[in-house]
């Protein structure tokens, strides 16, 4: 079994009480989207032997963990989150060897590895629903998963209303064994995702072994894909609207963020306890508020939570303040610390999102002005890693890359792309393979091209292009990542103090510590308060008050 990491206390002295402090508290934690990170046999596809041989460059990037999206065995209908097999490695990403071998080396280097776990649905190859299938109506297994017979006359209309998230309904009929229109099955998402039957104990059974069998593998947490979709409310009622429904909504669904799901989480959280090294979970809950989110990460069931209210949030100086607010209000009852992030392999990259001058959502088509996005950015990107708690970086940001908005259409391959009235279906854009070289076959991803076609200029914004060189957004975020880790005020925590300041600029102070945040379009002159730590962009001090640029946030010593 794989050696495992001891957990050293990071807290700082405004820790709430709940959950005991341990590394998740003040961590930063970065996203490895494997098949688009780094190819070492040259076949176009991210493999674990590619993210293995990457990782001293995330140790030196400074963050303490790495958080893998799925690479089990998988038909790939939808990126790997269809599972056909939970304790086997997809061969286009290695083995259980190389997966073993990527662990070992993450702890060699002081980093620990979260994977994903997706226990809402499986792979329609999942042996369960293929031997449903076979066997029939009336089949024990049809048991584990949601088979209903259809309404109408012949049973030709799906048992409710309810809409997958990537369009159109979320029931798909079968056909019986002799060929005659059979029962209905139930997917939230694509048609090759059926949603497991978490009443049946047969479910919990299974995911409980499953989540031994990596911990066992020596991996230090799970991130719960769709956390909050496990159980669904008795009898599967219609929710009687014919729109569209999304992920981060305000209306109650049936099929999410029901109560149930938390007796699951609290049986989780005592397999997790059993081991050694603090293993954790964090759940990937989109819920109507924070306040709903917090249920997730109480003392005895996650450690973590997503904050989807705050990635979601504009460029705003009122609006993050209210979000920030709100978000450590919320957490401090149950002593969970705030997570933040701003990217993720599903939403368009913040460097295109914030290139707008109007909020537009989180799945774009449009580049906007590509100096202004990353200028807030890279601001945005110091207010986050100022506040307290932990935070999340998705691979890729920290070169300042935005999203890839004009992808041919015939190069798309995220399914909800192909499906009538879901998801915007551009999560493509964010998924194109980063650069690592200037020059060479696919930017130093690989030697053999890359899934999804990297951008002309792609190697401008490359590892190799940026290193070393001052200003760059790499650089930034080393020298955050650092600060961040030096400074005794920055980190763990569960509040901030608020200071006057003009209209469109944020200022808070934490012990030792002041943030200041213009949002604005326009330079503010504000007083200086303290030494200069570090700045998003450039900025001088030239006596007892300076010019913060537009778009710009400095970190002070005080």
């Amino acid at each position: 079994m794989t050696q495992h990491l001891a957990a050293p206390s990071t807290g700082t002295s405004d820790d709430a009480p709940g959950h005991r402090s341990g590394w998740w508290q003040d961590a930063v934690i970065y996203q490895v989207y494997p098949r688009s990170f780094a190819d070492s046999n040259g076949d176009g596809m991210g493999d674990l032997e590619g993210v293995r041989s990457r990782l001293p460059y995330l140790r030196a990037l400074g963050v303490d963990a790495v958080w893998l999206s799925p690479f089990y065995a998988s038909p790939q209908a939808d990126a790997g989150y269809d599972v056909a097999d939970y304790r086997a490695i997809d061969p286009m990403f290695g083995s259980l060897l190389d997966a073993d071998a990527l662990i070992r080396d993450a702890h060699e280097l002081d980093l620990r590895v979260i994977v994903d776990v997706v226990p809402n649905h499986s792979s329609d190859q999942y042996d369960w629903f293929r031997r449903a299938l076979k066997d029939g109506p009336g089949s024990a297994l049809r048991e584990r998963y949601h088979f209903r017979p259809g309404k109408g006359g012949d049973g030709e209309l799906p048992p409710n209303d309810w809409e997958s998230i990537f369009g159109g309904p979320a029931w798909t009929r079968t056909s019986n064994p002799d060929g005659t229109p059979g029962e209905w099955y139930l997917h939230l998402f694509a048609p090759e995702q059926p949603d497991f039957n978490w009443d049946h104990p047969a479910v919990a059974d299974e995911f409980r072994s499953i989540l031994r069998f990596w911990l066992d593998m020596g991996v230090d947490g799970f991130r719960v894909d769709v956390a909050h979709g496990l159980v669904k409310a008795a009898g599967l009622p219609d929710i009687g609207s014919d729109g569209q429904v999304k992920l981060l909504g305000n209306d109650v669904m049936p099929f999410f963020d029901q109560d149930g799901v938390h007796e699951i989480y609290r049986s989780w959280r005592t397999i997790l306890d059993e081991y050694p090294g603090d293993r954790i979970a964090v759940a990937e809950a989109w819920t109507p508020t924070v306040e709903r989110t917090a249920n997730y990460v109480r003392p005895d069931e996650m450690h973590q939570a997503f904050n989807f209210q705050y990635l979601s949030t504009f460029w705003d100086a009122a609006a993050l303040r209210d979000v920030i607010d709100t978000s450590l209000a919320a957490m401090r009852p149950v002593g969970a610390p705030t997570t933040w992030v701003l990217s993720n392999h599903d939403v368009t990259r913040h460097s295109t999102r914030f290139a707008h001058p109007v909020p537009l959502g989180t799945q774009l088509r449009e580049a906007g002005d590509r100096e202004l996005g990353l200028r807030r950015a890279r601001a945005a990107t110091l207010l986050m890693l100022a506040l307290p708690g932990s935070a999340y970086l998705y691979q890729g940001e920290e070169l300042g890359l935005p999203d890839v908005t004009d992808l041919p259409d015939e190069a798309r391959q995220d399914p909800s792309y192909f499906r009538a009235a879901g998801q915007d279906g551009f999560r493509d854009g964010c998924r194109v393979p980063i650069p690592w070289t200037r020059d060479g076959s696919s930017y130093g991803f690989g030697d053999g091209g890359s899934w999804l076609p990297q951008p002309r200029g792609w190697g401008a914004l490359s590892v190799e292009a940026q290193t070393g060189v001052a200003g760059s957004s790499l650089e930034l975020y080393r020298a955050a990542i650092a600060a961040r880790r030096a400074h005794p005020g920055l980190g763990a925590g569960t509040s901030v103090d608020w200071q006057d300041a003009p209209e469109g600029v944020l200022v808070f102070a934490r012990p030792g510590f002041l943030c200041t945040v213009n949002t604005t379009g326009s330079p503010v002159r504000i007083p200086v308060r303290g030494s200069l730590l570090l700045a998003s962009g450039p900025f001088t001090v030239d006596g007892p008050e300076a010019e913060l640029p537009a778009d710009t946030t400095v970190w002070w010593t005080v």
